[in-house]
């Protein structure tokens, strides 16, 4: 089973980013699980999701405490909060922002990857809020847990019209991103 926590504030779309990777990993066979976790908190509090991907069936509905993957959509989550806490040994952590690990401040002995999904959702579609699609385009490049085949399905059923094909441009653009990195 391969398990991933998502760092946002409420309204930046996590629950969102949580369903549809969860989504498209179902559409390519895998059983899947996405929840969210938050409080009473209001827009722009700090509040997690989660998602499980595995080949049998999933019976664990409890809040992931040791992910495989973590994925920060707000960088500024950062600071004051371990977003990293309880990474598996050979995990990874994508971070939204266009800044390297030394420039952000973080010394780390886990896997890291940042990526300008907010400069890209900013391009593609008018506000760096909504760097979730492209957030997954670079989980899929970095990861190969689901493909971008099946994200481009999900995302465009979830977003019919201009805005769907905005949200796989995003997708798109952030996993050639991840793939240029890896060279």
């Amino acid at each position: 089973m391969k398990e991933i926590r998502i760092h946002a504030r409420a309204g930046q779309g996590a629950i969102t980013t949580a369903m549809l990777l969860a989504s498209a990993a179902f559409e390519e066979g895998k059983e899947a699980l996405a929840f969210p976790t938050f409080g009473a908190e209001r827009m722009g509090a700090p509040m997690n999701a989660f998602v499980r991907l595995a080949q049998e069936p999933i019976r664990d509905r409890s809040q992931i405490r040791k992910p495989d993957y973590v994925l920060v959509l707000d960088p500024t989550l950062l600071r004051g909060f371990d977003v990293f806490a309880g990474l598996k040994d050979g995990g990874l952590a994508i971070i939204n922002s266009p800044l390297t690990l030394k420039e952000l401040g973080i010394k780390t002995k886990v896997r890291v990857l940042t990526v300008p999904a907010g400069r890209i959702a900013e391009e593609v579609l008018g506000r760096a809020d909504r760097a979730n699609t492209a957030l997954l385009g670079a989980f899929a490049a970095a990861t190969g847990e689901v493909s971008t085949k099946a994200l481009t399905r999900v995302v465009k059923a979830t977003f019919p019209g201009p805005v769907g094909e905005k949200n796989v441009k995003a997708m798109e653009l952030a996993y050639t991103f991840v793939k240029e990195q890896k060279k």
